[in-house]
């Protein structure tokens, strides 16, 4: 089970590094935000709790942009071989059934793709309302394609937990089909309330919080496969 160690240690690196990347350009806003225009005006906050700016106008704008670009793009990479591996570990697990296999990994490819033109286009600057359709649905179809390929993902090692019990801690693959629903249902949920007008500091708060759900699966991944000699 060589894929398992990598796999671990891949997860560790794809929750490490966003994690890392956003809030180091919202810390160097709001310390340094008299040397930069755009933090003007951002009070020093908690955002996950207050909503007092969003991860966008934190990391859009230079320098920040140069913080968060390469780092979402590093992390596009580590997906796509994350996903990558994955597949293949469960193809080799049953070889003759990998439809299922097939849709978490296909759908974790593209949410790595829609990452990476996030990042690009972010701060790119063109009054166009298609251009600007164009961006919000480059996110959009992240969201949608990355929760889908962990669904998919959990329900694949669910499936074959027989033959992986020996590697895989069941209460936190348990813990990780709870958080994907939650994922699921805050989703769909808050879609109505983030078309509306106004209620800014709860979408800028629903935005970290969201962040930190969607990256906090690769911490789960991390410790849920077994460490083996």
């Amino acid at each position: 089970m060589e894929n398992i160690s990598k796999i671990r240690s891949l997860s560790l690196w794809v929750f490490l590094i966003p994690l890392f990347t956003v809030n180091l350009c919202l810390m160097v806003v709001i310390f340094f935000q008299e040397y930069i225009p755009h933090g003007v005006g951002i009070a020093p906050t908690f955002p996950y709790f207050d909503g007092g700016t969003s991860i966008s106008r934190t990391a859009r704008n230079f320098p920040t942009n140069l913080i968060f670009k390469p780092g979402m793009i590093i992390t596009s990479f580590l997906l796509i071989k994350y996903w990558m591996l994955n597949k293949n570990l469960l193809s080799n697990i049953e070889p003759l059934n990998i439809k299922s296999v097939n849709y978490f990994y296909i759908f974790g490819i593209l949410s790595a793709i829609f990452l990476i033109l996030h990042a690009i286009f972010l701060g790119v600057k063109f009054d166009n309302n298609f251009y600007k359709l164009f961006r919000k649905l480059i996110l959009l179809f992240f969201i949608i394609f990355e929760i889908l390929a962990q669904s998919f993902l959990v329900f694949n090692l669910y499936k074959k937990f027989d033959a992986l019990k020996d590697f895989i801690n069941m209460k936190i693959l348990r813990f990780k089909m709870i958080l994907v629903s939650t994922l699921i249902v805050v989703t769909i949920v808050s879609a109505p309330i983030i078309a509306q007008e106004g209620n800014v500091r709860f979408k800028h708060a629903l935005e970290w919080d969201y962040f930190f759900g969607v990256i906090f699966f690769y911490f789960l991944t991390f410790v849920m496969w077994k460490k083996k000699n």
